[in-house]
């Protein structure tokens, strides 16, 4: 048997591998994990609700034996897994950081967190985020904030924090996120780790209304290529409950092989002709990034779209706080309710209300407007890249930043701006690490890529991770 440090650092692919072999215990797994989260999560607050240890080794000496018995129940057979904590999981504690869900115990499973237990995953709690998930900084009522994995007294970013800190220390082999304003994307560009934000439907989100247009999607993330492969083939996949849910089959993206360089096409927006502000070093790092795309042979262009960036936020702000509002006004209603809300949600909530049909359909109309132009660049383009965020994490004492090089941020997310682009297009998106200032924090550029192109995303994730070999930066904690 490896080591239980080896068992943490282990890729996903090659642990679930390692077990179906029987070459290690689901147990033993289960073990170097809980381990691993005794070690670092009292320091950075990712894992919340977790469950008892006993209970998860009698869980993980239960997949041993139906392995022994009757073969792997899936591909993830025996792999501890937390869920991030706004997605309901049958039995186990589901907050999403509010007060007013601070005992729920949803009596079913999410569409997406079935699936991982049917894979054969051992769920043992949830990971940290936002209340309600609004903003990218992972700190709620309920547990409090998580911390940066390469910087403890820094954000761990959100709304997907807790997820991509967890992954980062090594406490959770993989991790399932969500995104709506970069909650995949911001928080693995500051921990160093993969995240894929997925074209609509391509991860059935069964909810109470399935017909009218969203902007949130579930995603994977990963600390390497294949192991994100790996989660978005569980993830994936065409459910009837979902209309919009795509029939293609997702198997083929559970070992994605990398593509050639030579010839790749890259349009880099940048800063969106100096529209976007941002933190000094994160541009530099994001052109390093490009460079080991071109030294490779990839054609990296400079491109501003022939379109106008604030209407693309405005459009967003309206679509946002129609979808979020809405979904929140049910509490907002109760005024005993509506004290326990942060005043982000209260804000989204009463915006919202001043709203027409006619306001949402003409943000609609703009968004349909930009992914036109989209589409028009991917006749010059095979992706399109922008930073991952604005800003190097902050301090995890701080809400969200209020200005960026000089520059005041109107509204608690517009310091994320750079990633509306891609959530309104609506094509896939993933954010790939580019390094770390010279602070020790990480950084990450987005690629988006045509509609339902998911798999040159991961074919040209895996041939840039084989060039850098960004896999092997470790936080500090890990280091030596």
């Amino acid at each position: 048997m490896p080591p239980s440090s080896d068992l943490v650092t282990m890729r996903a692919t090659d642990l679930a591998r390692a077990i179906r072999d029987r070459a290690v215990s689901a147990r033993e797994v289960m073990q170097a994990h809980l381990d691993q989260i005794a070690r670092h999560n009292p320091v950075v607050n990712a894992i919340v609700s977790l469950r008892e240890p006993d209970l998860l080794l009698a869980e993980a000496e239960a997949a041993d034996r139906d392995l022994a018995a009757n073969g792997p129940r899936g591909p993830l057979h025996g792999l501890p897994h937390a869920v991030k904590d706004l997605s309901a999981t049958a039995g186990i504690r589901t907050t999403q950081g509010s007060p007013l869900f601070r005992d729920t115990v949803p009596a079913t499973d999410a569409l997406h967190v079935a699936r991982l237990r049917e894979a054969g995953a051992i769920l043992i709690g949830k990971t940290n985020v936002p209340e309600f998930g609004l903003g990218s900084h992972s700190t709620n009522p309920v547990f409090g904030v998580t911390r940066n994995a390469y910087d403890p007294a820094k954000a761990g970013g959100g709304s997907s924090g807790g997820a991509a800190v967890a992954l980062a220390l090594r406490m959770v082999p993989l991790a399932d996120g969500s995104d709506h304003g970069g909650s995949l994307r911001n928080p693995a560009a500051w921990n160093n780790v993969l995240g894929l934000r997925p074209a609509a439907g391509r991860v059935p989100g069964h909810t109470d209304e399935v017909f009218l247009p969203q902007l949130g999607v579930v995603g994977p993330m990963a600390r390497c290529t294949a192991d994100l492969g790996l989660l978005l083939s569980v993830q994936a996949g065409y459910d009837p409950r979902t209309p919009n849910a795509i029939r293609q089959d997702p198997a083929g993206f559970a070992a994605p092989p990398p593509r050639e360089l030579k010839g790749l096409r890259i349009g880099w927006i940048g800063d969106f002709g100096g529209h976007l502000p941002f933190e000094p070093g994160v541009l530099d790092l994001c052109e390093a990034g490009l460079q080991a795309f071109a030294t490779h042979g990839a054609a990296v262009e400079p491109v501003l779209p022939a379109f106008d960036p604030e209407a693309i936020w405005r459009a967003w702000i309206i679509l946002r706080q129609w979808i979020t509002g809405a979904s929140l006004s049910v509490h907002w209603r109760d005024p005993a309710k509506r004290a326990l809300m942060k005043p982000d949600a209260v804000w989204e909530v009463e915006q919202g209300q001043r709203l027409s049909a006619f306001d949402v359909h003409a943000a609609s109309v703009t968004r349909t407007a930009w992914y036109q132009c989209v589409r028009g660049l991917f006749e010059r383009f095979d992706v399109l890249a922008l930073p991952a965020a604005q800003v190097f994490p902050f301090e995890a004492g701080e809400t969200w930043p209020r200005r960026i090089n000089g520059r005041a941020m109107d509204t608690y997310h517009r310091w994320m701006e750079v990633v509306v682009p891609g959530t309104m297009s609506g094509c896939p998106v993933i954010s790939l690490p580019v390094g770390l200032n010279p602070a020790g924090l990480p950084m990450g550029l987005q690629l988006i890529a045509p509609n339902h192109q998911e798999a040159d995303l991961l074919a040209i994730a895996a041939a840039y991770e084989a060039a850098t070999g960004f896999d092997r930066t470790l936080p500090p904690a890990l280091r030596g």
